[in-house]
């Protein structure tokens, strides 16, 4: 079993399914003590647009960790990337985007690794031994 390293992990997939099991293999592997949901991008922005409204930084309320799906309809992955640009400089500081998707298509590859954002990136499925790599 992995040691607790981060407070907060967020999932954001439109796949209701996909984020169970996340939810289920990253606490199984104890890699968080919370986990958000969000079936959409669009709500997820939003979600971390109020948390810096009311987080001082040591509330661990802020993910410290976000799985990001690509395709999703009405914000896709990489939208909300444009959008999580456009948040604090304190939250994309916090906040480390993994990419967590069943793209093998070269230009999601390519385009998710040239972000400044993104610190990672892994086909789904999430497995116990990704979350180990994380947690070293």
């Amino acid at each position: 079993m992995i040691e607790t390293k981060y407070k907060t992990v967020m999932l954001i997939d439109d796949n209701e399914i996909d984020n169970l099991i996340n939810q289920k293999m990253i606490e199984a592997s104890n890699l968080a003590n919370r986990i958000y949901t969000h079936s959409g991008a669009k709500s997820a922005v939003e979600f971390l647009k109020n948390i810096e409204k009311v987080d001082d930084g040591t509330g661990g309320i802020l993910p410290d960790l976000i799985f990001l799906d690509i395709d999703m309809p009405l914000m896709d992955g990489f939208q909300f990337l444009e959008e999580f640009g456009k948040l604090s400089e304190k939250t994309r500081a916090h906040c480390k985007v993994i990419m967590l998707t069943s793209s093998v298509n070269q230009r999601d590859i390519k385009q998710a690794t040239a972000s400044d954002h993104v610190m990672s990136y892994i086909n789904k499925p999430l497995s116990q031994s990704n979350l180990a790599e994380l947690s070293v």
